[in-house]
């Protein structure tokens, strides 16, 4: 083997070492958040479905009020 077939073999090593590096960091990465984040989404989305039913009326008025006050001005 010759030095520049020693070079390429080296380059080539130091390639496959870093790359191997990379994939192993991608792969192991934290995946215990994903679950919390949906659950507090769907609780949230839940609350405001359940405040909106409850308080559709009162809200409606609150804003149709709001707006009645701005525009008067």
């Amino acid at each position: 083997m010759n030095l520049l077939q020693s070079m390429a073999a080296n380059v080539t090593t130091g390639t496959t070492i870093v790359l191997t590096g990379i994939e192993r960091r991608m792969t192991d990465r934290e995946r215990g958040d994903v679950p919390g984040w949906v659950l507090i989404t769907l609780m949230t989305a839940g609350l405001v479905t359940a405040l909106w039913t409850l308080a559709s009326a009162q809200l409606t008025a609150l804003f149709t009020q709001a707006m009645d006050s701005v525009s008067k001005r």
